[in-house]
């Protein structure tokens, strides 16, 4: 029935055909659906290619300026492609384990959920973080509370590796930073890699420093190197076997854009598949928290739900930092 509703509020495209045609084409269709209940759905399919999520946000936002009496966008578009370009000749200086060649199986995604984690649950994950771990940000904790459990959950061997891939927005990296209007790509997928073992025996203190790390990896000397091993290796394909990929889309702030009839209920992706979103939403008790989404195989979204609910009940961290941990794996 999910699936139904999503396919009805898209336009569909032969891709090939369009791809040939409209290399350009930031997005293949706006359609909007009107509700009985007088909302409205503005659903769109955008090529990932010509912008990321903070493109997207400024394009729409200029949409909601113009739809509100503006005849100009506050934030004039900036192509200047040019200012991510490999360098001559290309050379890779950094480690880059997003892109590392993992042989095995892609786990399949046949259970799509999404998780709400409001107030109460944020609390009792940051009650298991250690002192000295105290400056994170909400997603890197999510994330590597997700990363551990789906790591459990999918039953990997348990002295196998495992990998976080995020996406980090590189506009501020760089000196001096990137336009404000510059809205093309501007996001490496940086990756953490963990013995599963290690990562699910270990309190989430353990995970969530490599997260953390993960991120204060992408540098503006980072984003050149990708550029150049982009240009080496022929445009490789992010590591996904025994990977898990997360897009933080609460900074996107898809859900402020204004079209004249105030901020949206909803807005970010229909839905996850291969990666997992991390979303801001107001559940029904007007608590504000975060959605994550989520695909597994049917099993192992069983014993993920049972690994997140252990992980939210399990007891504070001790003031000498110590937690009794038990995993499943």
């Amino acid at each position: 029935m999910l699936m139904l509703l999503l396919t009805s509020l898209v336009m569909h495209f032969d891709h090939r055909s369009l791809a040939s045609r409209n290399s350009f084409m930031m997005f293949q269709a706006l359609p909007v659906t009107r509700l009985r209940c007088g909302g409205f759905i503005f659903a769109f399919r955008v090529n990932h290619t010509m912008c990321d999520a903070a493109g997207i946000t400024q394009f729409l936002s200029t949409v909601g300026q113009m739809a509100r009496g503006r005849l100009a966008p506050s934030i004039p578009p900036v192509w200047e492609r040019h200012l991510l370009r490999a360098r001559d000749p290309p050379r890779v200086t950094c480690k880059h384990p997003a892109y590392d060649e993992v042989k095995g199986a892609i786990v399949p995604n046949d259970d799509h959920r999404s998780f709400f984690l409001g107030p109460a649950e944020i609390s009792a994950l940051r009650k298991q973080v250690p002192h000295h771990l105290r400056n994170y940000s909400t997603f890197e904790l999510l994330t590597a509370c997700f990363w551990r459990c789906r790591t459990t959950a999918i039953q990997v061997n348990p002295e196998e590796e495992v990998r976080m891939v995020c996406t980090v927005d590189a506009r501020s990296k760089f000196n001096p930073p990137l336009p404000s209007g510059y809205y093309g790509n501007a996001f490496a997928y940086s990756a953490a890699v963990a013995q599963a073992r290690k990562l699910c025996e270990n309190p989430l203190g353990y995970a969530l420093q490599l997260v953390k790390q993960a991120k204060a990896d992408v540098t503006e000397e980072h984003m050149k190197s990708l550029a150049d091993l982009m240009v080496i290796k022929g445009r490789p394909h992010y590591a996904v076997v025994r990977s898990y990929l997360v897009s933080d889309a609460t900074r996107a702030r898809f859900r402020d854009v204004d079209y004249g009839w105030g901020k949206a209920v909803y807005g970010g992706p229909a839905k996850g598949n291969v990666a997992s979103f991390q979303i801001p939403f107001k559940n029904k008790k007007g608590e504000d928290g975060i959605i994550v989404t989520l695909a597994l195989p049917a099993r192992a979204m069983e014993i993920f739900v049972k690994e997140l609910d252990g992980m939210l009940k399990e007891k504070p961290i001790d003031e000498n930092g110590g937690i009794s941990v038990l995993s499943s794996l």
